[in-house]
């Protein structure tokens, strides 16, 4: 999962790179940071509906032109720390197929509880 270069800057670390890059996936999964590249969302997201999700992180994403040709018919795993409304991995998953990606996976550490979930929890 990519972050702007603003929040990298500020955070000094990417937490979901941190956690992939210990993973021992063996020979035949490549690892690369550096494939996706995200712009600067200054608004933070956290408590926004899904559909606000949605329209803010649309065109968030692009492919870093030095990887493009790497893409074609390739299969894609996006690791991320923490799935809310899975709007980041929907349009990362966008962006990946607009690309030449033929199958993108989402692998998620933890996940949300829905807000209905949430309520019944408190």
């Amino acid at each position: 999962m990519p972050l702007s270069q603003e929040k990298l800057c500020s955070r000094g670390f990417n937490q979901s790179w941190e956690l992939a890059r210990r993973l021992d996936c063996g020979k035949h999964i490549l690892k690369n940071p550096y494939i996706l590249k995200r712009h600067h969302h200054a608004q933070h997201q956290a408590n926004e509906s899904r559909a606000n999700r949605q329209i803010a992180i649309q065109d968030k994403f692009y492919i870093n032109p030095q990887y493009q040709g790497q893409l074609e018919s390739a299969s894609v795993i996006v690791f991320d720390d923490v799935m809310t409304s899975g709007a980041t991995l929907n349009e990362i998953a966008r962006v990946l197929k607009d690309n030449g990606v033929s199958r993108v996976i989402n692998w998620v550490l933890l996940r949300t509880l829905r807000p209905s979930q949430r309520s019944e929890h408190v």
